[in-house]
């Protein structure tokens, strides 16, 4: 089943084959302030097309993605975190402190219309105090 993502104007569109691997919100400044329920993927999972594509990088790791004709932030790139920190800011057994190499796609959930939220496993990550 193929899941379209699509901004409010329809200049951004991101298709997934399925349904996320996993989905989160978090609570750290950024994404607090844009409400998203972040589904994850590997890159080569979606397809992004962008006719009007802003990024916001504070850090220079994490690029947001946002429409710049309607400003719906629908999707970001960043290393795979989770592949060496748990959901608390820790290292997983056997990792060492860094950067991950790997790289992890997140869409906005919320931008996907007929999207039943309730029918995923959301969890909320608290990224304000263990980030």
């Amino acid at each position: 089943m193929t899941l379209t993502a699509v901004c409010h104007c329809g200049a951004t569109r991101i298709e997934m084959d399925g349904p996320p691997s996993s989905a989160k919100t978090c609570n750290c400044t950024y994404c607090q302030r844009v409400g998203a329920v972040w589904g994850y993927y590997r890159p080569e999972e979606i397809r992004v097309t962008a006719t009007e594509d802003r990024v916001y990088s504070p850090s220079g790791l994490n690029d947001h993605h946002f429409c710049g004709r309607c400003g719906g932030n629908t999707h970001g790139f960043s290393p795979d975190w989770a592949s060496m920190y748990d959901d608390n800011g820790q290292l997983k057994p056997g990792m060492k402190e860094g950067v991950p190499e790997a790289r992890s796609a997140a869409v906005n959930l919320n931008m996907v219309e007929g999207l039943d939220l309730s029918t995923l496993t959301i969890e909320a990550v608290d990224g304000r105090n263990n980030w």
